[in-house]
């Protein structure tokens, strides 16, 4: 079983339903990966799974875990069901691209940590929050047909006395 195999298989059950046991033990410790990477600026963090694994005192399929979670971020991105113990890591890190996945996926205990300010003003924070709200918003621009206008469907009618009577 590859160590992403592993990863899936503790954090979901069979049925798809999530390993809460896992995942309350999992959190804290990824988030202290965040912090590290924002406390001290990093723009790459490298090391073969297991270095990274020992490095952030977590097990292999976790880290592998943690890629998975970064790795939309990366370009290429890493083919998780091929990483082992001994496979290379060189995750760079895009501040920006970074903090907006963290919003997309609705990962406000990441977005929100107070680490982030040293990396960007509140403006900019908030500007890039912003922007991906905005990113992932569907806006119906669709004008609406006015009770007073002519029918859509080409009678020469009203709406209102057309189509929009039946409403």
């Amino acid at each position: 079983m590859t160590l992403y195999e592993q990863w899936i298989s503790s954090a979901y059950f069979r049925n798809g339903q999530v390993n809460n046991q896992l995942w309350d033990e999992y959190l804290p410790k990824e988030q202290k990966i965040y912090e590290d990477i924002l406390i001290n600026k990093l723009t790459e963090l490298k090391g073969t799974v297991k270095e990274l694994a020992e490095r952030y005192d977590m097990p292999e399929n976790q880290i592998v875990g943690f890629v998975d979670g970064i790795n939309e971020t990366q370009d290429p991105m890493y083919k998780l069901e091929e990483l082992e113990s001994d496979t290379e890591i060189d995750i760079k890190i895009d501040f920006e691209k970074l903090y907006r996945k963290m919003v997309e996926y609705k990962a406000d205990h990441l977005y929100s940590l107070p680490q982030w300010k040293m990396i960007f003003s509140q403006e900019k924070l908030d500007e890039l929050y912003k922007e991906q709200k905005r990113s992932t918003t569907i806006v119906n621009k669709e004008a609406k047909v006015g009770r007073n206008d002519p029918c859509p469907c080409g009678s020469g009618k009203k709406y209102k006395k057309c189509c929009g009577a039946n409403l």
